[in-house]
């Protein structure tokens, strides 16, 4: 399951029982991405914390959909092979698109599905994903501008962070090894 020890739910004691019972009542189960944490449960805590807040908790301040956030996990899980991200994040995406093929077409590398069904500035974000996660040297003023056409600096900082929060989640995950859970819809709600 991991290239490093994981304790699991059943011999959690303390603090990180409580955690993972915390998490599995709001979630419906714990991720294998958090238990990766186990050895360290604070930093559990703060990672489910952080995915919480860029995930639901700020789209009400920056009006940014949920939909269009998990489109960016995809994106970013895709761009760096992480295959237990995107799984993680595609269920929910079909759930929230209701069109498998979209969710689909954005591992492809013809993103002309894409370009029909989506409106500019979400490709824009896209591609703005794609590059940040493979060369983040390449960002520029340009691109900040670009985006700044189409979404305030709080949009544009929510969107930045969720690249980097995926981006440290695909090298958590594939650098530990870890393998998708066999009950793992009950983990992405």
């Amino acid at each position: 399951m991991s290239r490093i020890r994981i304790i699991s739910e059943d011999q959690a004691t303390g603090s990180l029982a409580k955690l993972y019972a915390s998490i599995a009542g709001s979630r419906g189960g714990v991720a294998n991405v958090l238990k990766l944490h186990s050895l360290l449960p604070q930093t559990m805590a703060d990672h489910f914390r952080l995915y919480k807040t860029l995930m639901f908790g700020l789209s009400k301040e920056t009006g940014i959909a949920r939909k269009n956030l998990e489109m960016v996990a995809v994106v970013v899980s895709v761009t760096n092979q992480c295959d237990y991200c995107v799984v993680h994040h595609s269920e929910p995406l079909k759930r929230l698109l209701k069109d498998e093929t979209l969710v689909m077409a954005l591992g492809q590398t013809d993103w002309s599905y894409l370009e029909q069904h989506l409106e500019p500035r979400w490709l824009l974000v896209l591609n703005f994903a794609q590059l940040l996660t493979r060369s983040p040297v390449e960002i520029s003023d340009h691109h900040i501008e670009s985006l700044g056409e189409f979404f305030s600096d709080e949009q544009i900082l929510h969107l930045v962070l969720v690249v980097n929060y995926f981006n440290f989640v695909n090298r958590n995950v594939m650098a530990l090894g870890i393998n998708l859970e066999h009950d793992f819809q009950k983990t992405t709600r």
